[in-house]
């Protein structure tokens, strides 16, 4: 297998245990392991749920994970983010100032040149990303809820359009249902999946099948 060129990137989804009464620390852990071996930590970002997965009684409850966003080298390569935040100004004619470095505050450059300009029906999404939880909204493969710890397929979707380009390879070192392979496959770009349970393989298998 070829080395991760520089560039390169990894998303790792990571939650943290509570035992015995406090979390473990575990994101943050990896996160900062992940950069004493060299990689770049080029962003923190949040997976939201629409649900929890237990109800807490002393603490609030923790529906997120958090989404580790990390580069091989001293910065990212494909980059494509998605647009389809709703903009409430959109198409409005764009308005407004801007601080420059050193303080002083101009007219945004296309109000001065009075381009006529609009502002966009939709921006760059935030850095957290919302998605369903729960049956038939991860997925509609009902075989896949055979596993018990599936995410969001959109989710898998979100971040290979985001980083990588059609034709290129995705690694999913911990396949389970085969969500990130299933995504991989139906965005046009190839995979290799790593799974040690024969049960999640045959689950992965037969979503992998019909796509």
């Amino acid at each position: 297998m070829e080395r991760i060129e520089a560039g390169g990137v990894v998303v790792w989804v990571v939650n943290d245990a509570t035992i015995k009464g406090s979390e473990t620390g575990t994101s943050f852990r990896q996160a900062l392991r992940f950069k004493e071996i060299g990689f770049l930590l080029h962003d923190t970002m949040v997976y939201l749920k629409d649900s929890c997965p237990y109800p807490e009684t002393t603490r609030y409850y923790p529906p997120f994970e958090y989404m580790f966003l990390l580069v091989k080298g001293k910065r990212i390569g494909t980059v494509h983010l998605i647009a389809d935040k709703p903009n409430k100004t959109g198409g409005d004619r764009i308005t407004g100032t801007e601080r420059k470095a050193d303080g002083t505050v101009k007219y945004m450059s296309a109000v001065e040149k009075n381009t006529g300009r609009k502002v966009k029906p939709f921006g760059v999404r935030t850095n957290v990303w919302h998605y369903g939880m729960g049956f038939m909204k991860s997925t509609t493969d009902r075989i896949a809820y055979k596993h018990t710890a599936i995410f969001p397929e959109k989710l898998a979707h979100d971040h290979i359009i985001s980083w990588s380009n059609p034709g290129d390879v995705v690694l999913d070192p911990f396949m389970g249902s085969g969500a990130v392979a299933k995504m991989a496959r139906l965005a046009g770009r190839d995979y290799i999946g790593f799974e040690i349970l024969p049960e999640y393989c045959a689950i992965a298998k037969e979503r992998l099948k019909y796509t």
